[in-house]
């Protein structure tokens, strides 16, 4: 049973992880470089659980327990009581590799390791320590606090017992569990990635104005915002990350990066994180 959670990274995700989990009454310890990236990713979650209040749905008794709940460090020696450990860092390989390989000796033997990765191979992490049966893929969502779905990925060597345990776990922090084999991508991105690089293709070719394009599929399909207002939103790093290790895997024209992507991010164009992408977004 899963009673204490460490999280390692607490940025956008972490933080949103740790604060479903604080929320679900369950102790967090968050591992960051520097207390300074800690505590701001706390911060971000007291400004999620302000805006909450402001709208009526929490108050500051919730508030101040969720919380309490919530523990940072600098030191993953202190994530070693941890039934769970969930990585939620760079998305780097080698990056990942080594810090699983550092999890694996300070972590007790049953505890559960797992990867928020949206698009790297679960199997590979898994691989790289001495408890491959406990090991398994949960990709959330961002933001975190809002979205509900959270994919579980099996690798090859999951056990049920891990399967089972991450799956409760996920649930008791209100997520609805999707699941998915080891594949790039898993269920979600390996649909949505060539949808948004197409959208870019098309706008690349002439097809259709940026406009046009985002209006056809939020008014056509009944999408909340179109293609390359999602492109903005997650940023066109990331999305030419993601393809590049998608391709890579696949080799199939559908994941390659347009050129204009991969021209949009060498000038700096990040989407909305950097002010410009698509839209413009100085002006707002």
């Amino acid at each position: 049973m899963i009673k204490k959670l460490g999280i390692v990274g607490c940025g956008q995700m972490g933080s949103g992880i740790a604060q479903v989990v604080a929320q679900a009454g369950a102790p967090v310890i968050a591992c960051e470089v520097s207390e300074e990236l800690w505590k701001k990713g706390f911060a971000r979650i007291e400004k999620n659980l302000n805006k909450a209040i402001e709208k009526g749905k929490a108050d500051s008794a919730f508030k101040e327990k969720t919380m309490g709940n919530l523990t940072g460090t600098t030191s993953l020696s202190d994530l070693a009581d941890c039934d769970l450990v969930v990585e939620a860092i760079i998305e780097n390989m080698d990056a990942k590799i080594k810090t699983f390989k550092e999890l694996d000796k300070i972590c007790k033997p049953e505890t559960i390791l797992a990867t928020n990765t949206s698009s790297l191979p679960v199997g590979d992490m898994a691989a790289a320590t001495g408890r491959p049966d406990k090991f398994c893929g949960l990709h959330f969502f961002n933001p975190v606090h809002i979205m509900k779905l959270c994919e579980l990925v099996r690798t090859i060597d999951t056990s049920d017992e891990t399967i089972a345990a991450a799956r409760g776990f996920a649930e008791a922090c209100g997520k609805t569990v999707v699941s998915a084999k080891d594949r790039p991508g898993f269920i979600v991105n390996g649909l949505l990635i060539p949808y948004l690089l197409d959208a870019i293709r098309m706008l690349e070719d002439c097809v259709a104005s940026r406009d046009d394009i985002d209006n056809g599929m939020m008014l056509g399909c009944g999408h909340p915002m179109g293609p390359l207002t999602l492109n903005d939103f997650i940023g066109l790093d990331t999305m030419l990350h993601i393809a590049d290790i998608m391709f890579e895997e696949f080799k199939d024209k559908h994941y390659a990066a347009p050129p204009l992507l991969r021209r949009m991010v060498n000038a700096g164009y990040l989407g909305r994180k950097s002010g410009r992408g698509f839209y413009d977004y100085t002006k707002k």
